[in-house]
C-alpha cells in the first residue's frame, strides 16, 4: 500500500496496490460487505478476459474498485457522492451540477489511484 493519511481526519487506510489480492484487502478492511461483489466482478472479469484473450476486463476490474476505494476511504467524501447520487437517483431537480460533480468526485479518485 502507498499513501500515508495526511492528517488525523485523513484516509481511512493507505491507497493499495492496483491488484486483485491488495483492491480485496482493502475492501475487507473499509467495506466488507462488499467483498461478494468484488468477488462477483473478478470472476467475469476473468472469464471474459480468458474467453475474449484480451487484459481489458482486467483492467476495468481494477479501474471499478481502484476508484471506489479512492472514494471509500474518504468517509466525508464517499458520504457526498452517496448523497449527490440519492438526488439523481429522487429525479426531483435538474441533475447537471449534480452530475457535474459526481464526474469531479470520481477523476479526484482515479487521480489518487493513479490511473490518470
Amino acid at each position: 500500500m502507498s499513501a500515508r493519511p495526511d492528517s488525523p481526519y485523513g484516509p481511512l487506510i493507505p491507497m493499495p496496490e492496483l491488484t486483485p489480492d491488495a483492491l480485496r484487502a482493502a475492501v475487507a478492511r473499509i467495506a466488507p460487505s462488499r467483498i461478494p461483489a468484488l468477488t462477483q466482478h473478478l470472476f467475469e472479469a476473468t472469464t471474459n478476459a480468458q474467453q475474449t484473450q484480451s487484459l481489458s476486463p482486467l483492467r476495468a476490474f481494477i479501474h471499478s474498485w481502484a476508484v471506489f476505494l479512492a472514494i471509500e476511504r474518504h468517509p466525508e467524501q464517499a458520504a457526498r457522492l452517496h448523497a449527490l447520487e440519492r438526488l439523481v437517483d429522487a429525479g426531483e431537480e435538474d441533475p447537471a451540477e449534480t452530475i457535474t460533480e459526481i464526474r469531479r468526485i470520481h477523476e479526484t479518485a482515479e487521480a489518487e489511484a493513479g490511473l490518470r
